[in-house]
């Protein structure tokens, strides 16, 4: 089975009554951390645990030491998981507004804990559920504790310094999810230094996408990451992107593109630039 798989509105509305379902609402704003739980609360598909960025899939930031969304502890993530009602042979759908950046860090921290079979993002989010006319509830569900038993791979994780002694390495290719602007340093609406990594290539998350918001086909996307990797190997992949979200929306692309899944550098741009001894690179 693949480690990458999409649902549809109209596939998920023909299995809500299945005893094994279980949904997360992964909606989150970034410059409005109370909006996906607001969300939730004004409408939901019904069944749907919320499943908050900064309080369920992150870890607490400590300053000057991590980025602004590191990783949750595997034992808390754990718990959480177990209190939405999560068991090995559970069917996992996630769903965030749309585009699915938030909805795909979920889908990556599964993985990292090991359930990798039966989890889909649903394609184009919420917005494509209302636009299919299927209802929203505001009932809060109530799932028996689940039985879920994972542990973390510690194989899909590069922390700073293995990244950074990896950059002269000819192998690698370093794909950065953040908008082009960003990337080269012209503008940086959230962290307090602008650049990137030196080598890493430009690999806006959104262009994943079609004009509909839906996850491209797995011919474009293996094109689009060809391009990427020119001559390298897919085993020298590594994604970051601010920090450590967007860069899982790139790990299940080339996982749809049938690219086998890469390292992520979670704690990413706002966490490299914690040490001024880092290089970082401006332009293109």
């Amino acid at each position: 089975m693949p480690l990458a798989q999409l649902i549809t509105a109209a596939q998920l509305q023909q299995r809500m009554q299945r005893a094994d379902l279980l949904i997360l609402d992964c909606r989150f704003a970034l410059d409005d951390p109370a909006y996906g739980q607001r969300s939730y609360a004004q409408g939901h598909i019904d069944g749907a645990q919320f499943a908050d960025l900064e309080r369920d899939l992150s870890g607490p930031v400590q300053k000057g030491m991590t980025g602004r969304h590191p990783l949750p502890a595997p034992a808390d993530l754990l718990q959480r998981l177990r209190e939405w009602g999560l068991h090995d042979h559970s069917e996992v759908v996630l769903y965030d507004d749309g585009p699915g950046a938030f909805a795909a860090r979920a889908w990556w921290l599964l993985a990292w804990m090991g359930k990798r079979d039966g989890v889909y993002l649903l394609d184009g989010g919420l917005s494509a559920w209302r636009q299919a006319g299927f209802e929203l509830s505001q009932a809060q569900p109530n799932a028996p504790l689940g039985t879920f038993d994972g542990a973390a791979d510690a194989a899909m994780v590069l922390d700073a310094a293995g990244l950074q002694h990896r950059l002269d390495d000819p192998q690698l290719t370093l794909l950065d999810a953040r908008a082009l602007p960003r990337f080269r340093g012209e503008v940086e609406p959230l962290d307090p230094v602008a650049g990137h990594i030196p080598g890493a290539r430009c690999a806006v998350f959104t262009d994943n996408l079609g004009a509909d918001g839906r996850f491209l086909g797995a011919e474009q996307l293996r094109q689009r990451f060809a391009a990427q990797l020119g001559p390298r190997p897919d085993t020298g992949v590594v994604a970051y992107c601010g920090s450590g979200v967007t860069a899982c929306h790139n790990l299940f692309a080339l996982c749809l593109a049938g690219y086998p899944l890469a390292p992520l550098y979670a704690g990413s741009w706002s966490e490299w630039i914690t040490d001024p001894h880092r290089p970082i690179a401006t332009g293109d």
